[in-house]
């Protein structure tokens, strides 16, 4: 009985630390929040202790090896595949990220963005981006391969 609530005990704990432990780095496939369509999929990485992103792949169809048109300077017609999209989010607390720089390729635009894992199912990351005080959130799937 006593091994039983032992074993019980210790695969609950597991199991807490294992949905706790979730992070918004790793793969996520990005959703349009208008249309519902699957756009890309974008790795989420931790370099120089700063959150950063980039475009692995363009998922929609018809739009698979994209281009930057309406991009100006050093990003005009480059591939949106590979193209780093978000710079040097900080944690602030509980795990949300925010940074000044969160491009859109497809409008050619670069917004002030937040970024953090839903409280109710971290499989879901919110994205959203600012522009002056209007913004607009986008929900990621947390995508596995």
């Amino acid at each position: 009985m006593h091994k039983t609530i032992l074993v019980l005990t210790v695969l609950g704990l597991l199991t807490i630390t294992a949905v706790n432990g979730q992070t918004v780095f790793g793969k996520w496939k990005t959703i349009d929040d208008r249309t519902g369509v699957t756009k890309a999929i974008v790795e989420l990485y931790k370099e120089d202790g700063l959150l950063q992103g980039k475009v692995l792949k363009v998922l929609e169809k018809g739009r698979e090896n994209a281009k930057c048109i309406k991009c100006k300077g050093e990003l005009k017609d480059k591939p949106i595949n590979g193209m780093q999209i978000i710079y040097s989010f900080k944690e602030t607390e509980d795990g949300v990220y925010k940074g000044k720089r969160l491009f859109d390729p497809e409008q050619a635009m670069t917004f002030r963005g937040k970024i953090w894992l839903d409280s109710d199912d971290p499989d879901k990351l919110k994205v959203r981006g600012y522009l002056a005080f209007l913004y607009r959130t986008q929900t990621w799937l947390r995508f596995k391969e």
